[in-house]
């Protein structure tokens, strides 16, 4: 699993870069490609291993929250269903995600999942 060390917020860009093992079986994990992910309400995790998924989203809900992004969208895919329990998961543990549920069938149905977030206390 990569470290939110390896994650680089960039507040004035509004955009998160973050290292992608390139070779997940058995990688040298200090090899990475950093991916630049824009802060803007919506993360794909389709390009990323399941294993990075426990970093990933809360620190980009983090940064959201950071910005006044209160309302996200999570694409997990549809798939087996495995990404989406794992997603939902974490939800559950952070204590600042009001709510979450399942997307509208425009905006990905079971494949994505709502997120309403706290604005963090002055």
């Amino acid at each position: 699993m990569i470290s939110v060390e390896a994650m680089i917020g960039c507040a004035r860009y509004d955009t998160l870069h973050y290292g992608v093992l390139r070779d997940m079986a058995g990688a040298d994990t200090s090899s990475y490609d950093l991916v630049s992910l824009p802060i803007d309400g919506v993360l794909d995790l389709h390009t990323f291993n399941p294993r990075e998924v426990g970093d990933l989203v809360p620190y980009y809900l983090a940064l959201c929250r950071e910005r006044g992004i209160y309302e996200v969208r999570l694409i997990h895919g549809k798939g087996s269903g495995t990404l989406r329990q794992t997603v939902h998961a974490l939800l559950r543990r952070i204590p600042w995600v009001l709510s979450y549920r399942q997307a509208d069938p425009h905006a990905g149905g079971w494949g994505a999942t709502y997120v309403v977030l706290q604005p963090p206390l002055s």
